[in-house]
């Protein structure tokens, strides 16, 4: 039986449009991430799963331990409802409310804040009253060749040296209210942009070659910052990196964690990466709805971009059957989506077309629920945070 039938076959009891993920794909992604660590722990990031089930299930994985939140109260939830004891959100906040929940609670101490900025420790002090607040320096790990002149990489956070980090540090270190416990520094022009952009081969050379001079800048720097924050107090952690720079993060002796979470589900857009090959987790399904003619089929819905760049990539890929393609002029539609090639001749009304998501936890905000399935056999069906009523953007 091949793929398509076996989830046509594991899902036959449901109405499309629905999402799925494949327990064996999502094990196997788990397994290959922890090979990769090399010995360090995983920390799950949860944006990109937005699933308490399935985090409970990674989490309960060897490898793992603790989750990187997006948001103060998705922290305070997880907390709340025992999904870990070890809880970094990956953002500051200015959740005035979040915080003061989290003062008034045991949540604190499993939550760890994001910090840059000395508005960000006066907004937490003036929450935690006689509470004590653990906090994260986040750092800039962009990539700033021609002498700053160029700067690749996301903008975060304005420290970016060892006196900026330092300095800081003392900052904190100052304020009784606040436990400075880590340092982050998320590289995201290596662990988010892929080496193999299909049909640009060229393209391909440059990623590769700023990437490496991107990791020597980093790791050099990066060492230099945690000795600086060591001189002046203690680190239980200090983070790094994401699904597509894991070997290459956990390689400097200076990180002692990484951070993962979109390999999980392998969505389209990790395709595009030499370092590692996942198996497809995440899918959902549209119903054939309309034959407008040969080579034709429509699909009812399908415009579930992915956020970013507006660029073609931010679509979602026809995954099976194989050799379908969107009309240019219409692409991913909010109502139908028609698709194009010589399977198309073999679909008929009612039928399905299964799509890969262009990013990971995205997809979960599309759907209350996702379908587990282990070969061509359902086995349960769990409720996403849209599902639980948990939206956290």
């Amino acid at each position: 039986m091949n793929l398509r039938d076996r989830y046509d076959t594991a899902t036959a009891g449901f109405e499309a449009p629905f999402a799925v993920v494949d327990l064996a794909a999502f094990r196997a992604n788990a397994a290959d991430l922890v090979r990769r660590a090399a010995g360090k722990p995983i920390r799950v990031a949860s944006k990109s799963v937005r699933c308490r089930a399935l985090l409970e299930d990674v989490l309960a994985t060897d490898g793992f331990a603790g989750v990187m939140a997006f948001t103060l109260p998705e922290a305070l939830w997880l907390a709340a409802e025992g999904v870990s004891d070890d809880i970094l959100v990956a953002y500051p906040t200015a959740d005035r409310a979040a915080l003061a929940e989290l003062a008034a609670s045991d949540a604190a101490r499993a939550v760890t804040l994001m910090v840059d900025c000395p508005e960000h420790l006066d907004m937490i002090e003036r929450a935690a009253g006689d509470r004590r607040i653990r906090v994260c320096i986040d750092i800039d790990a962009s990539y700033r060749p021609l002498g700053g002149r160029v700067r690749i990489g996301a903008l975060r956070s304005p420290l970016r040296t060892a006196a900026d980090v330092g300095a800081f540090a003392e900052e904190i270190l100052k304020r009784p209210a606040l436990d400075l416990v880590g340092l982050m520094a998320y590289e995201s022009q290596i662990a988010g942009v892929g080496d193999l952009p299909p049909g640009r081969p060229a393209r391909a050379r440059v990623i590769r070659a700023m990437q490496q001079r991107s990791r020597l800048e980093l790791a050099r720097r990066r060492a230099a910052i945690v000795r600086a924050v060591r001189n002046l107090t203690d680190l239980e952690f200090v983070n790094g990196g994401g699904t597509g720079s894991v070997e290459k993060t956990v390689a400097e002796r200076a990180v002692t964690e990484v951070a993962a979470g979109s390999g999980l589900y392998h969505p389209h857009l990790f395709d595009q990466y030499s370092n590692f090959a996942g198996r497809p987790a995440a899918l959902f399904a549209l119903p054939v709805v309309r034959r407008p003619g040969p080579g034709v089929v429509t699909v009812l819905g399908g415009g579930y971009l992915a956020s970013g760049p507006g660029d073609a990539i931010r679509l979602p890929v026809p995954y099976l059957p194989t050799g379908l393609a969107y009309d240019s002029n219409e692409g991913a539609g909010e109502v139908q989506t028609p698709l194009l090639g010589s399977a198309a001749d073999r679909l008929g009304i009612g039928d399905r077309v299964w799509f890969r998501h262009t990013k990971a936890g995205e997809l979960c905000e599309r759907f209350d629920a996702v379908h587990l399935v282990d070969g061509d056999r359902f086995v349960r069906t769990v409720p996403t945070y849209r599902g639980e009523g948990r939206t956290f953007l």
